[in-house]
């Protein structure tokens, strides 16, 4: 197992969405189970390795279609190594093309933390950051 590392730079929420990704011509639908304004976990019992960039739509309510983004792999729990605490899947360092990107992705992921957790929670959170 990679282990995640600590100094997480941004707050996450527990939050499930569904993800879908290509990997070697297979389709994949997973969830993610947690988001923040820099990345997600997302929850597989197949990881990629460590390093690996890919493609990935998140399906987000309220949306009329997935949200396409670039992610990298950036840390993994095995299946071997997985506990119901520390579920099977991959740590993804969302990629941006540009600022403007980054920043819409930001929004968006703040407005999903809002709708789970409230806004007064959210602040607080962010403010942080």
């Amino acid at each position: 197992m990679s282990e995640p590392d600590n100094r997480r730079q941004t707050e996450r929420t527990p939050i499930e969405l569904q993800v879908e990704y290509r990997r070697k011509n297979m389709f994949f639908a997973d969830y993610t189970r947690n988001i923040s304004k820099g990345g997600t976990f997302i929850r597989t019992e197949k990881p990629m390795p460590i390093g690996t960039e890919f493609v990935f739509s998140l399906v987000v309510p309220g949306f009329e279609k997935p949200l396409t983004l670039v992610g990298k792999v950036v840390w993994s729990v095995s299946d071997s190594d997985a506990t119901e605490a520390n579920p099977a899947g991959i740590g993804i360092e969302f990629q941006y093309r540009d600022e403007t990107e980054r920043q819409r992705i930001d929004a968006l992921v703040r407005k999903l933390m809002v709708q789970e957790l409230g806004s007064k929670l959210v602040k607080r959170l962010l403010d942080n950051d």
